[in-house]
Order: C-alpha cells, then structure tokens, then sequence
C-alpha cells in the first residue's frame, strides 16, 4: 500500500506530514504539488518526519504527500563515470539541458544514467542459458571508457537459472540482456539496476589492506601511507591545503575509479574542481582523468539534506566498481559539513543535542560511513577481489582537532594526514604536521615496498622519522641557548632533519614534475639522505666537525633539493650519480 498523506508543517528541509499510514522508515517520498524528493527519517503515530533533499521554500500546510514504496536508490550502470552529478545522483549536465537554466529548478526529475545511448555489449563466455546464477556473477562487460570496462553483474539478492542472454550486440541500459527463471517466474535483468544508499553491498569477506595507495606525494607514500582498501582523514583549518592535497590524490593516486564528493563545500572551489578535472590527464596511462572518475557535487549553498545523503551515494558507488574488482577511492570534501548538515537537521527535527549542538549519533554516522572501506571478497563468478578506499577532510573551526568531529573521525581511521597552519604560512606544502600525523598501515604495506621497491624501505623510513622526533626533541634547546651549545652528533641531526624537509617533504604540486614522484624516486631520494646520515655520523664521531662536511657537500645537498624539479622519474640515473658524488666525498673526509 502506498502511503497518501499532507503536510502539516515545515521546517526548512524538514517537513511533517500527517495522514500517513503505511509509509515505512527511510521510504522515499513525493512532497508537494512539484513532488519535491523526500526520505521518511521518523514515524509516531500516522505522522512521518520527512527529510526534504530539494528547497522547500513555498510549501504549504495541505499539500499533497505521496509515498513511493521504497528506499531512497541510486541507479548503477554504465553511463556514470566521466560525469558530473548533485547530491542526489541527478546528472547536473542533463539538468542543464531540460531546464535551460543555470539553477536546479525544483521539483525536476532527470534519470541518472541516459536512456538512449547505446552499448556494446559482449556476453560473458563463462555463463551459458541453464546455468544457476545469483547476485555479483558478471553476465557481460560494456566499454564504459577506454580506461574501464564494466562488467555487467547479476544485481545482489537475485538468483536463478539464465533461461537467455542477449547477443554481441548494440543495446539501451533499458533493454533486457538476460532472463532468468526462478520459482516459475521470469526475472529480466538489464544493464543497470538500483540500490538502497544506505545499505552496504554485500561482500564474503573482508581481508587486511596490504598494498599501498600510491599517490605521488612524498610525505604520504613514505611517512604515512595509505592502503587500498584503508581509510583516512585530512584535518586541517582554513587556508592549509586539504583540497589541494585531496585533488592530488584524486589525479595521481594509483585508484582505478575516483569518485569526488564535493560534501558542502564553497562553490569556488568545487567550481575549480568541475572546471579543471576534465582537462586533467591520467597519469598512469596518458587519458583524460575524468574516464575514470565521478563527480558528486553538493556546494554550501545546495539543499542541506541533499549534503547528508551525497556522502552515500559516493561510497555506494564505490562499492559498485569494488564489486567489478576494481580499486576505488572516495574522496569526501569535507565531512564537517556533512556533520553540519546532521546537526541542521537534527536541530530542525527537535532532537536532543549532544557536544557543540551536534546530534547524540554523530560517532555512530561516521563509524558506519568508514565500516564501508575495506578490501574484499566479491560474491559470484568469476573470483574477484576490490577495494574501497576512503580519505575525507575535516575543517576543525580555528585549526581545534578536539572539537567532535575530529576526535570521533580518529577513532575510526587508521591514517591521520593532519595539516598544520604554520607549515602552510611558512610555504611549506603539503602543510601535513609530520609530529601529530600517522599511518596503522606501514607495516601492512612494507612488504610490498620490499618486494618491489627495496628491502630497506623500512629501515629506512623508520630512520628518517626518528631524526624529525629528535630534531623537535632539540629545537627547544636550540630556542633556550643556541645552536652552538649543541654537541656535533645533535648539530648533524638539525643539519639532517633540514634536508630531509626541504629535499623531501615539500613537494609542489603544480610542478609538471614535482607533482608525482614515483616511489623508486621516492626510496632513492630517502636513500641518500639517510646514508649520507650514517656516513656523515661515523665522520663526526672521528672528530669530523658538522661545518666541514656541510661546506664540502653543499653543491651536492644543493642538487638533491633541485632534484625535485629536475629528475624525472624515468631518469633515476641522476639519482644514483648523486648518490655516488655523496658517499665519495663524504669518504674523502675520513681522517
């Protein structure tokens, strides 16, 4: 039965209708006489609290309310990637054509994926009309983009015997490509179908991330890696870099599908971000980057709702390409306005506020947004395994990493990428505070850096973590009594840490080839800074003095900063000669 009601009062998005027997929790409902989209978020009685994702400006008591029967459901298949999408999945593009009109009007109603564009469709060889089928089983594949073919999959909850399968062929989303029987009934399956968004896909198994995102950035890749299927978050405050550092990842991160949820941020942003990804090239293999990549956008001045459920329908459609097998990566901008948007609501909805007005289930929202990463298992054939990776900034007012959203996202997170706004005042990019930042993933992912980058990765990296901590250790002193006062060992750390931070940790990314640094570039880079580290420290111990083996090697240490911007990554030839002219002078020196 579906539930015909009206409204009684509104309340900004919020709206409370009345009449409404049989509509059931999380429904999707039509409001008003422009059918504005709605999701039932409360029921007392035959009245139904209705979070409203579109301007509900100009609705009056009385207006009709009309349930539809189901949850709110995104649309999965071919079509969504190179796209731009609002909060709600309706393709902005598409809007722009049927209204003519700068502004989403309300009310509008535009499919997400185009009912009238053809695909190629290639039957899969490994199913054949008698076979048992069941949801995740991969019926075919489409050409979506030349960099990602999508397997057509047997929609979760489905099962029977295939009774037909289309041809090689040319075919709408909205014709059928398989009929299967089950129980004497005929399923028809086509190339897309719908999902609950906040329903997590069902996996068989979710295993431990082992191998790293790579993603160009020195800082990251080295210090605090992160791994595919991991999760990870960028606080920072105003004017730090996250969104920079977010579309870096996004561009040059080693994911097979990016997915970009712009999550109430300022419309100039996003606007750079719509305006300059589709000139973009993927890095890895030289096509647009808008081929492999989905946009969400939801700016600040969007309907607020809208912001609360565009975070899941990017992780629902990260989930989609998991289960094709694919590596994706949410990227989320940022979370505090997500949480700004419960608390909106929340404070619309009458509830019990908890810590600064945010509503009491805060912890629990995000815990369920992160409990959807991971790496797994996908159910059907053939045997496959994805990952879903999620990294989302966090806007802490004035820099405040106590204020609740920052301190439940680090109860759920395994990498704290935090951003300090000193470092950025100071030019120093990316602005990530190597003493508060950390990674639960470096020894996941050190095996594979051993076994294909070098087997003392972490030796190494651990090093040079240890000379940044007891070079903080010693700048207090330095601040009480001056450099002079410290012993030749604590000055060869200052020196050290130095030019680990000015060669290494800064990178600019719009530099065409400081940008990315691939990680052999990355290990020989930290090679010779830590060798040069062992080396020097053995000369200063035989009574070498710091100053002199600074003036001897400052052309080379000069070079190595310069390498940033002068060694491709294809020519690390350099870099072994560098570090060659290193170690000879620096043996030269021995007494």
């Amino acid at each position: 039965m579906v539930a015909k009601g009206k409204v009684l009062r509104v309340r900004g998005p919020v709206v409370i209708a009345e009449d409404m027997q049989g509509v059931q929790m999380y429904e999707v409902v039509e409001v008003g006489k422009d059918g504005l989209i709605g999701e039932v978020t409360r029921i007392t009685g035959d009245k139904a609290v209705i979070q409203v994702y579109e301007d509900t400006t100009g609705i009056t008591p009385g207006e009709p309310v009309l349930g539809t029967g189901s949850p709110f459901s995104v649309e999965l298949g071919p079509g969504l990637l190179s796209h731009i999408f609002d909060g709600i999945l309706r393709p902005l593009e598409s809007i722009h054509e049927v209204a003519k009109s700068p502004f989403i009007k309300r009310g509008i109603k535009v499919p997400s994926l185009d009912r009238s564009k053809k695909w190629h469709w290639t039957p899969s060889k490994d199913i054949k009309p008698g076979d048992k089928v069941s949801g995740g089983d991969i019926l075919g594949t489409v050409p979506e983009t030349s960099l990602i073919t999508h397997k057509v999959m047997v929609p979760p909850g489905v099962r029977g015997t295939l009774k037909w399968i289309a041809p090689e062929g040319d075919y709408t989303i909205e014709d059928t490509i398989a009929i299967l029987e089950h129980e004497g009934k005929e399923i028809e399956l086509k190339m897309y179908h719908r999902w609950p968004i906040r329903r997590p896909r069902p996996v068989i198994e979710k295993f431990e991330p082992i191998t790293p995102l790579i993603t160009g950035v020195r800082v990251l890749d080295t210090l605090f890696p992160m791994a595919k299927g991991g999760t990870g978050a960028i606080p920072g405050p105003f004017g730090s870099g996250k969104t920079v550092t977010l579309r870096t990842l996004a561009a040059w991160s080693d994911a097979r599908v990016v997915i970009y949820v712009g999550c109430g941020e300022r419309g100039n942003e996003m606007t750079d971000v719509l305006v300059n990804f589709p000139k973009y090239k993927d890095p890895w293999s030289g096509k647009p980057l808008m081929e492999r990549t989905i946009l969400v956008a939801n700016t600040s001045n969007m309907p607020v709702a809208a912001r609360e459920a565009s975070i899941y329908v990017g992780v629902t459609l990260a989930e989609y390409y998991r289960d094709m097998g694919y590596d994706s990566l949410l990227i989320a901008d940022s979370t505090s306005r997500w949480a700004e948007a419960l608390r909106d609501i929340a404070g619309r909805m009458e509830e019990m506020p908890a810590e600064e007005g945010f509503p009491p289930y805060l912890a629990s929202r995000l815990a369920e947004y992160y409990e959807r990463a991971g790496r797994a298992k996908i159910p059907g054939k053939p045997e496959r395994i994805g990952s879903v990776t999620i990294a989302s900034a966090v806007s802490p007012p004035g820099g405040d990493f106590s204020e609740p959203v920052t301190s439940h996202t680090r109860r759920f997170v395994r990498v704290f990428w935090a951003l300090d706004a000193r470092l950025a005042y100071a030019r120093h990019y990316p602005a990530i505070n190597w003493l508060v930042s950390y990674s639960l993933y470096v020894d996941t992912v050190a095996k594979w850096w051993h076994e294909n980058i070098s087997p003392k990765w972490k030796e190494y990296r651990d090093e040079m973590m240890n000379i940044l901590l007891r070079e903080d250790e010693l700048k207090e002193i330095v601040r009480l009594v001056g450099p002079e006062s410290l012993s030749e060992p604590d000055k060869l750390i200052i020196e050290t840490a130095k030019i680990i931070k000015e060669a290494f940790l800064q990178q600019n990314a719009f530099d065409p080839i400081d940008a990315f640094c691939s990680p052999q570039k990355q290990f020989l880079m930290m090679r010779i800074i830590i060798d040069f580290y062992h080396k020097a420290k053995e000369l200063v111990n035989a009574g070498v003095p710091v100053a002199k083996i600074r003036e001897t090697l400052k052309e080379e240490i000069a070079d190595l900063i310069r390498s940033r911007f002068t060694v491709k990554n294809d020519e690390l030839y350099k870099l072994e000669e560098l570090y060659t002219r290193f170690i000879e002078k620096l043996e030269a020196l021995a007494p």
